[in-house]
């Protein structure tokens, strides 16, 4: 006997869910924290009904599914009936084109803003990064979520994470009614999740660049979904900063990891860094670097005044953080493939691009006294 259609499916499971509970849309939800998200709110007593939308389909079979781009003003339809946005239809790939990137993640917002405004829905959430406050030398320790956001667009998409914040914070203005609620997550962890932070925890060494002070704090992709959760039930509001509670010393990384450090003076690290990406080396600009360098540690007070607390600790995420990156040899935000690194060493392979830019500005300089 053939089994029902998805769909049919989808409806018999909602017809035991409570009568009030809201209807919740999850944009990007077939991959990643979407797709986790999306399993739990659907799995949820507290949630009636789960629209899921995503350019392909995704494996939950009790969410109703809608498959098209978030920039296609088509979405207000589908978002019609739904109580609660949550976008999470960003793409912060290291390998894509910057523009492009940008393109996608800041006219995806923007539409999807647009259409929930024009659609009824009440509260849209967004999720941007702890990144947005940037890494400074002279930020405290932990940082509130009002604190000043004085993050640059040097970094990998934090240019676009900032446009982000800047259309969550004029949306309510354009569109009254509408509740936007930001998360900002610290370095996120686990579901297969890929960025400078987590790459650089693929190097033979971990580089340090002398005279910084870093503060490690990481935020678990289930403690994420489970701080989208409250804010889609609406147990907490406006910005939200979430992370494992504290943060890691440099030296307490070292320790856990047992990766050895490799330290460089600050400008010869920033200057190799620049000139790598410049040339293709690299897909991590310098402003990443930062990040490695300067504490960005934030408390999530408010989620902790609504009674939320992560379910891991650094220390334990930072273990699978190791985990999912064993095996994988990263330099400077460079994947190499087995071949490369066997052939190589990922050591000496280190050595050779910081070498590469050692050729490229001698070799500049050579052509100015020519």
């Amino acid at each position: 006997m053939s089994s029902p259609d998805p769909q049919v499916r989808a409806a018999r499971n909602r017809s035991d869910r409570p009568a009030r509970g809201p209807v919740v849309a999850v944009t990007g939800a077939a991959s990643g924290v979407g797709a986790l998200l999306t399993e739990r709110l659907a799995a949820s007593e507290d949630i009636k009904q789960v629209l899921a939308i995503d350019e392909r389909r995704g494996a939950c079979e009790d969410a109703q599914w809608h498959i098209l781009d978030v920039r296609d003003p088509a979405i207000a339809e589908k978002l019609r009936g739904a109580d609660v946005v949550v976008h999470l239809a960003l793409d912060l790939d290291l390998e894509t084109d910057a523009a492009a990137r940008t393109a996608y993640n800041v006219r995806g917002t923007q539409t999807v803003l647009t259409a929930a405004a024009a659609s009824g829905v009440r509260r849209v959430v967004l999720c941007t990064s702890a990144m947005v406050y940037g890494a400074l030398p002279d930020n405290e320790l932990p940082l509130s979520e009002d604190a000043e956001l004085r993050a640059t667009a040097e970094a990998t998409g934090v240019g676009d994470l900032l446009e982000i914040e800047r259309l969550a914070r004029r949306a309510p203005r354009a569109h009254p009614g509408l509740n936007v609620t930001v998360v900002r997550p610290a370095v996120l962890v686990g579901g297969g999740t890929d960025t400078a932070l987590t790459r650089y925890f693929e190097s033979p060494r971990l580089l340090v660049v002398a005279g910084s002070r870093p503060a490690w704090q990481f935020c678990h992709v289930e403690d994420l979904c489970s701080a989208l959760e409250y804010a889609v039930v609406e147990k907490a509001e406006g910005e939200l900063a979430v992370g494992c509670d504290g943060w890691l010393e440099q030296e307490e990384v070292e320790e856990l990891s047992g990766i050895r450090r490799m330290e460089l003076p600050s400008a010869v690290a920033l200057g190799a860094a620049a000139r790598l990406h410049r040339i293709g080396l690299t897909p991590s600009p310098a402003g990443d670097l930062a990040y490695t360098m300067y504490p960005w540690v934030v408390s999530g007070s408010r989620l902790h005044a609504a009674g939320w607390r992560p379910s891991y600790t650094n220390e334990e995420v930072l273990e699978e953080l190791l985990g999912e990156v064993s095996g994988r040899h990263t330099v400077a935000g460079r994947r190499l493939g087995r071949k490369d690194a066997t052939a190589a060493g990922a050591a000496g392979a280190t050595v050779a691009l910081l070498g590469a830019a050692a050729v490229v500005r001698r070799a500049r300089k050579a052509r100015r006294r020519i």
